[in-house]
């Protein structure tokens, strides 16, 4: 079951993130440094699993640029990866964002005045979760 998670968590490396994480507010940010903390894998008929964001091969760190509409590896994690955001909204103190890559699905959920994340992602037969946090990153 982890190399089918493993794929998904590298195919798209936007699922980052844990509520235990102490992160600043987003309120005014338009570009973030996110990290990831816990994560865990669900297929159907069997239990979910905790897993250690490193073992899906989740990067630790991902840049959220909503100004650009991507998420995107940093540089250090020697992934390039990049994707696109093709749903964004901030309502009630939230961000909401969604998209669609390699037939995978995503939704997270950011908090702006915490910065804690809620990640989803989801293909055929196969669903990971995030938890984590953000914080505003300088642009570039």
């Amino acid at each position: 079951m982890y190399s089918r998670g493993m794929r998904l968590g590298a195919g798209l490396a936007c699922a980052l993130w844990s509520q235990s994480l102490l992160a600043d507010s987003l309120n005014a940010s338009d570009r973030l440094l996110c990290s990831a903390s816990e994560a865990f894998i669900c297929a159907p008929g069997s239990p979910c699993e905790n897993a250690l964001p490193s073992s899906l091969q989740i990067p630790q760190f991902l840049i959220v640029d909503l100004g650009r509409k991507t998420l995107a590896t940093t540089e250090a994690s020697g992934h390039n990866r990049a994707t696109p955001i093709l749903s964004l909204a901030r309502e009630d103190g939230h961000i909401f964002l969604q998209g669609v890559q390699m037939g995978r699905a995503f939704s997270m959920v950011l908090r702006e005045d915490s910065g804690q994340a809620s990640i989803a992602i989801a293909t055929d037969g196969l669903a990971l979760g995030v938890f984590g946090a953000c914080t505003p990153s300088p642009t570039r």
